[in-house]
Order: structure tokens, then C-alpha cells, then sequence
């Protein structure tokens, strides 16, 4: 019962773990595709497409499902700011493997192959996925989906789907009785 209202009181948060989690699985994917073919000697610039790649895909599926009640923005302007933010969350995702690979020197031949794709995985698609996770969660609820109910789920509210909030409060509602 607990687990239950603490999920619905954090509902989007729950849904942009799932897209996240999809898209994780996405950018390892693209990552390591490109990373033992066409670009085994560059894994930061493959982890920086495949992350691109999944982004691209997150748009859509927290546009249409995490933060569809969300908005407060015109299309264009949002998708900009959307694309703004993660272009910071990729920068923020490649750091530590970054760090991994060219400070620590984390790489062969001053390890083994084994030690440098273990340290790849952890530092590129753990760590940095997780730091630029939370920069864009709590990035894109502050400046890309900033009204919540600004696009009403049906049953929730008269107005139509695509209306804009107001930054107004709404008036409140006598509730005393009449004389």
C-alpha cells in the first residue's frame, strides 16, 4: 500500500526510470556495436553517437508518455530546450569515461583488454549514465516540462489537449454556504 502511493505521488519520475531504462539499453547497444567495429579506437566519440542516438528516442517516448500531462511551452520551443538540456546530459555522460580512459589511463596497453571494457562500462554507460540521468530529470521538470497539467490527460480537465497554462494561479471557489 505504501509502495503503491509512494509510486503514483512520483509517477513521472517511475515512467522516466522506464524510458530511461530503454534508452540505456539502446545507447549500450549502438555503443558497443560501434565501438568493436568502425570505431574501436575512438569509445568516448561512440559513446557520444550512441547516447545522441537514445536521446533522439527519449525525446519521443517522454514527450508522449513520461511528461505528456507536462508542458507549458509551444512544440518547437520545448523540443529545443529538450535537445539543449541532453546535449548537456551527453557532455555529462562521457566525463567519466573521459576521466577513465585518459587520465587514469585506463586503456590498452596499460591494462588488459578485459580491465579497459570493464572500466569502460562502468565509468561511460554506469556512472555517467546515472550523473546525467538525474541532471536530466530534474533538467527537464525545471525548464522543458515546467507546467504540470498543461496538457490534461482525458477525464482530468475541460480544456483541450494542446491549450497552454497560464502562469496565473487559478481563482479559488467559494465554499461558503449561501444565505
Amino acid at each position: 500500500m505504501w509502495l503503491t502511493r509512494l509510486l503514483h505521488r512520483h509517477h513521472e519520475a517511475v515512467k522516466f526510470l522506464v524510458v530511461g531504462g530503454v534508452c540505456f539499453l539502446v545507447t549500450t547497444a549502438v555503443n558497443y556495436a560501434l565501438k568493436l567495429t568502425v570505431l574501436h579506437e575512438k569509445p568516448v566519440t561512440a559513446l557520444v553517437f550512441a547516447t545522441i542516438v537514445s536521446t533522439i528516442l527519449s525525446y519521443v517516448l517522454n514527450r508522449e508518455w513520461s511528461f505528456r500531462s507536462r508542458g507549458g511551452r509551444e512544440r518547437h520551443h520545448e523540443a529545443a530546450l529538450f535537445f539543449g538540456v541532453s546535449a548537456i546530459g551527453v557532455a555529462i555522460n562521457a566525463i567519466p569515461l573521459g576521466i577513465s580512459r585518459y587520465v587514469l589511463m585506463l586503456e590498452v596497453p596499460e591494462v588488459t583488454r578485459a580491465v579497459q571494457e570493464i572500466a569502460d562500462f562502468v565509468s561511460g554507460n554506469i556512472a555517467g549514465t546515472l550523473l546525467a540521468m538525474a541532471f536530466r530529470l530534474w533538467a527537464f521538470k525545471r525548464f522543458v516540462f515546467p507546467q504540470p497539467d498543461a496538457h490534461p490527460r482525458p477525464g482530468r480537465s475541460t480544456g483541450p489537449r494542446s491549450q497552454v497554462i497560464s502562469h496565473e494561479p487559478a481563482p479559488a471557489h467559494d465554499t461558503r454556504p449561501e444565505a
